[in-house]
């Protein structure tokens, strides 16, 4: 009898944990987790495993999962996932327009040509797998993009949309994004962000990932400009088509 109280309670211990794991919060979204040695710049790439660099993240390139990232890198022209730290500064910046957005590590993400077969080209991304918050309504991030990219929930693709801008304390500019995720809210999947797989070298620099219980509204200056973008896109639309159809009728003779 004590020997099957026991194996229960071993069961029941067993599947709490799993349970637990499989439900857990995200963890490290401002990357403020890292646990790295200090480095200055490194052309050519100072490599740290990832559980040091970003705790609780997995890190891919070209769909392939990596174990280490640079930390204060930059690559020449090779896709890459870089750790920016503290003791890199404003000079570094300018010359190579990374940097910290907020507090002492951003992550930043590159595509760029495949190490082995410099004429094909593979994005960068990162993920995790975790549960959102069950009152939660927006996911927000603060990001510095050159190019397309992607961020995606449990295979899901979602649609970020503009809803501040900043600058940081190094002079880096930054735009704050949002995306509505009451459609998941309690539910566990895998939280991914990605450059796109365009060829020209398109980076994403990714920080303060965040988790909201109210809707959020674009600044007027943001909303505007979306308003407008999308008065000009109409616009154009409607006058491509008003050539169409000018096209298409028979020009008549005087």
């Amino acid at each position: 009898m004590k020997y099957i109280l026991k194996s229960l309670i071993a069961t029941l211990l067993i599947f709490t944990t799993f349970s637990g794991r499989s439900q857990s919060a995200f963890q490290n979204l401002d990357f403020e987790a890292a646990n790295v040695s200090p480095s200055g710049y490194e052309l050519y790439g100072t490599f740290v495993p990832i559980g040091s660099a970003l705790p609780d993240w997995t890190a891919y390139l070209g769909g392939e999962q990596i174990t280490q990232v640079g930390y204060n890198s930059t690559t020449l022209g090779t896709a890459t996932i870089s750790l920016i730290g503290p003791t890199w500064n404003s000079s570094d910046v300018s010359l190579y327009g990374f940097g910290i957005i907020s507090g002492n590590y951003s992550v930043v993400l590159e595509t760029g040509a495949v190490p082995t077969n410099t004429a094909l080209g593979e994005n960068a991304s990162i993920a995790q797998n975790a549960t959102v918050p069950s009152t939660a309504e927006w996911l927000q991030f603060e990001a510095y993009a050159y190019g397309p990219f992607s961020v995606s929930f449990a295979g899901n693709a979602l649609d970020p949309i503009a809803l501040s801008s900043g600058v940081s304390a190094d002079g880096l500019p930054y735009t704050v994004y949002g995306v509505n995720i009451s459609a998941w809210a309690g539910q566990t999947g895998i939280l991914e962000f990605a450059t796109g797989d365009e060829y020209y070298d398109p980076y994403l620099e990714l920080d303060d990932i965040t988790f909201s219980t109210t809707a959020v509204v674009p600044e007027p200056s943001v909303l505007a400009l979306m308003v407008m973008g999308g008065l000009a896109f109409g616009a154009r639309r409607w006058r491509a088509k008003g050539d169409e159809v000018a096209k298409k009728e028979p020009m008549i003779q005087r």
